[in-house]
């Protein structure tokens, strides 16, 4: 009798706590966790979001950086954290749909451990390649690519990142294992190959833009449907044939599993105000991010994009780095 009481009471005080708990929130500091490297896409664009959140919630956002193993250590911090809203993760498809084709033991489960809050911004990713390899078009580097491929050098920025990913599909779109070169992140990947030691490599525009723009590398084509208003000059992959090159950074916020609905929705009612502000689109758009239109803000449509998202993309990576 005493047990069944003392549940009622619980739930009772729990149908009491959330809408109080939401009306209060937040209360501190909160913390966001970057699972990258400072100074990168996902660190920039991670701090405009806690800049969203720091003014809409009225509390200081602090930013975490751990990085490390393709983001996923930073995820597992943010997947153990106390469900109370006051640690989030700043995340992206990587860490939070794909990462089990590269970590079979992972740690934590994406589509389990986290509730989504929603979608913040999209890169697509875009090829370049050292000036000097003899490629002028992605149908060009195509042929190369095959008959070269056990002489080629690809940069990434370790498994699971964005440009391994990005390489992976692109090498799987062609039909071709090269040799994959592991650097601590993009910046090593790109000063590599001015130095002539990596052939190509698969990145967010933002991350070798002013390379391009000032001819010390060759992009060949941006990884989407639309060319980018950064580099208007650069053709889609999709314009030259290859389609299933077909890729985007995808950032987004997480909270961890048993966050309560009202905070969560909190968050998410901030992030989507925030990305309505003309300064902040202004910004992101200065940084070559696709917009996020309002139906595809909020923790559904991003609980369904990071469904699709594995489901596309694990199969093809996993087969990608088969033996």
């Amino acid at each position: 009798m005493k047990r069944h009481w003392a549940a009622a009471v619980f739930l009772i005080a729990s149908g009491v706590i959330a809408p109080t708990l939401a009306q209060d929130y937040p209360a501190r500091t909160i913390t966001m966790i970057v699972p990258f490297a400072v100074g990168g896409p996902a660190d920039i664009t991670g701090r405009i979001v806690a800049d969203i959140f720091s003014r809409r919630l009225g509390k200081s956002v602090v930013v975490e950086n751990i990085n490390g193993a393709g983001g996923t250590i930073g995820a597992l911090r943010a997947a153990r954290a106390t469900p109370d809203g006051y640690t989030i993760l700043f995340g992206h498809m990587s860490t939070n749909a794909l990462a089990p084709a590269f970590y079979p033991d992972l740690k934590y489960d994406p589509q389990k451990d986290f509730e989504p809050i929603g979608l913040a911004a999209e890169y697509p990713e875009l090829l370049v390649v050292r000036k000097d390899l003899p490629a002028k078009s992605l149908r060009e580097f195509v042929a190369y690519a095959k008959a070269n491929a056990d002489k080629l050098n690809v940069g990434h920025a370790g498994v699971g990142s964005i440009s391994y990913i990005g390489c992976l599909l692109l090498n799987s779109a062609i039909g071709i294992k090269p040799t994959l070169v592991p650097f601590t992140g993009t910046a090593p990947v790109l000063n590599a190959m001015l130095a002539g030691e990596i052939d190509y490599e698969c990145d967010p525009v933002l991350g070798t833009l002013p390379q391009v723009q000032a001819g010390s590398v060759r992009a060949l084509a941006i990884a989407a449907r639309q060319r980018s208003p950064m580099l208007p000059d650069v053709p889609t992959s999709d314009e030259q044939g290859l389609g299933e090159f077909d890729i985007a950074v995808k950032y987004a916020v997480f909270a961890p599993a048993g966050t309560p609905k009202p905070v969560v929705e909190k968050l998410a009612a901030a992030l989507n105000e925030g990305l309505d502000e003309e300064p902040v689109k202004k910004r992101l758009a200065e940084l070559g991010a696709t917009l996020i239109e309002p139906g595809r803000r909020g923790p559904k449509p991003l609980a369904d994009l990071v469904r699709s998202e594995a489901a596309r993309l694990i199969p093809i990576l996993q087969a990608a780095t088969s033996k």
